[in-house]
């Protein structure tokens, strides 16, 4: 059995297709390692940045999906012509429900995708490798048949290729509005420290934790965050505050990671931001440090949220990285 055939028939096997993000909303993902880490706050009363210049691209540059660089079979087509720019497309047609996975080694992701031919973006979030790719069919209870499958060997052109990209969840593009008003944020910033300060505190001073969205999709799966819905009503739940930070950060530069895991107390299932610059920015609420991935939780940053909903911010298990 080859490589490929061996990750499918695993995941068929194994058919865990979800991870519920708890009181936070529900999603989909796959194996990566969990590592705990302490929250990356700060007592430091004052409100300090450093960095290099701030020097924002002009516009977002996202891969569309191209068919002269996709493999289609039966209804299914997935686009690898932008795997080394951090993103691999897909899209189908079925009445069926559909998953795309997404596999490197002994790791794999699976993302809803959706039946109408609307295409989604996933990450290339396992590093260089060798990737195989499937959609998956439902044929019944947690049943799945593979109907597409591509490959690729991956060399990313940068390890933060994937982290200042739009993908399914984090959902932007150059017209977007929260992309504009980030733009908007960052016009004056002498420094990337400035710029990610500025992003940071408009978010954490205009949305609102949405209790009544997070108790309806306590017990869903499959939730995506809209970065410019989040921007609009201003409220959101710990995984619509990740995608709107990723979003507005990654339009500007700023290479950004939302992960999903664990917080304390108990365990509860959250979503976060880890951000990489040349620079740092230290608050009373975060501590961004200079060429590392720093924490940052903006919806703990809110004071919003309640413990039992949003975790008291001390401590952080890594589960998924998009």
């Amino acid at each position: 059995m080859n490589t490929h055939c061996a990750q499918i028939a695993k995941y068929i096997a194994t058919v865990v297709l979800c991870a519920a993000l708890a009181a936070c909303g529900g999603g989909d993902g796959g194996g990566s390692t969990s590592a705990s880490a302490s929250v990356a706050g700060s007592t430091a009363s004052s409100d300090t940045t450093t960095g290099v210049e701030f020097e924002p691209p002009n516009e977002v540059d996202a891969p569309d999906f191209d068919p002269s660089g996709a493999v289609s079979q039966n209804d299914g087509s997935i686009d690898t012509s932008s795997v080394n720019d951090g993103v691999v497309l897909a899209q189908a047609k079925s009445k069926s429900r559909l998953k795309f996975v997404v596999a490197c080694g002994d790791m794999s992701y699976n993302y809803d995708l959706p039946g109408d031919g609307t295409p989604i973006a996933c990450p290339i979030n396992m590093g260089d490798g060798a990737y195989e790719f499937a959609i998956m069919r439902n044929v019944g209870g947690n049943d799945y048949v593979q109907t597409t499958s591509a490959s690729a060997k991956v060399k990313l052109s940068s390890e933060f290729a994937p982290f200042l990209q739009p993908n399914l969840f984090c959902d932007y593009a150059d017209d977007s509005a929260c992309v504009q008003k980030s733009k908007e944020l960052t016009a004056d910033a002498q420094n990337v420290g400035d710029a990610v300060r500025a992003v940071c505190t408009y978010i954490t001073d205009n949305v609102v934790y949405d209790t009544d969205k997070a108790e309806s999709l306590g017990k869903v799966t499959g939730y995506v965050p809209n970065p410019d819905e989040t921007f609009a009503t201003n409220k959101g739940i710990c995984f619509d505050y990740a995608s709107l930070g990723a979003a507005m950060l990654r339009s500007i530069g700023i290479p950004t990671k939302i992960v999903t895991g664990y917080v304390s107390p108990n365990d509860l299932y959250h979503a976060w931001i880890m951000i990489y610059i040349d620079g740092s920015w230290t608050s009373a609420k975060f501590e961004v440090d200079p060429l590392s991935w720093s924490r940052i939780d903006l919806t703990f940053g809110t004071d919003s949220g309640s413990e039992e909903l949003v975790g008291n911010g001390k401590t952080y298990t890594d589960r998924y990285v998009y």
